[in-house]
């Protein structure tokens, strides 16, 4: 016998890294993310606080992708930012470059150190 039952809500959307600290320049420092306590699993990672969501990052010790080798529609998380202008700067200023979403809303795509697809949306 089956029951019925139905997703209400995402509780956490995690990402494969190669580097933590690089890892946390970018979610941490260069997001903003603010990082919370993670149990050990025996293995690296970092959780971040998004409210009623989390991102959790997992250190893998296999090779990732490059960007280069990824499709241009690929697999993202979307954070919702609160200054779109802001972000461009300073994805600029750290030498990072990200591409507008083609929908015309106020989306940008940016690769993290890994080359996981992250849209910033004001």
């Amino acid at each position: 016998m089956t029951r019925d039952f139905r997703a209400t809500a995402i509780l956490h959307a995690a990402l494969l890294v190669s580097d933590l600290d690089r890892s946390k320049e970018f979610y941490g420092g260069l997001l903003g993310l603010v990082e919370k306590p993670r149990p050990d699993f025996g293995f690296p990672g970092a959780w971040y606080d998004l409210g009623a969501c989390e991102l959790h990052l997992m250190v893998t010790p296999e090779a990732l992708p490059s960007a280069d080798k990824r499709p241009r529609r690929d697999n993202h998380i979307a954070f919702q930012i609160d200054a779109i202008e802001a972000a461009k700067e300073n994805l600029q200023s750290a030498g990072l470059s990200f591409r507008e979403s083609s929908s015309g809303r106020g989306s940008i795509f940016v690769r993290d150190p890994d080359g996981n697809l992250i849209e910033l949306q004001g």
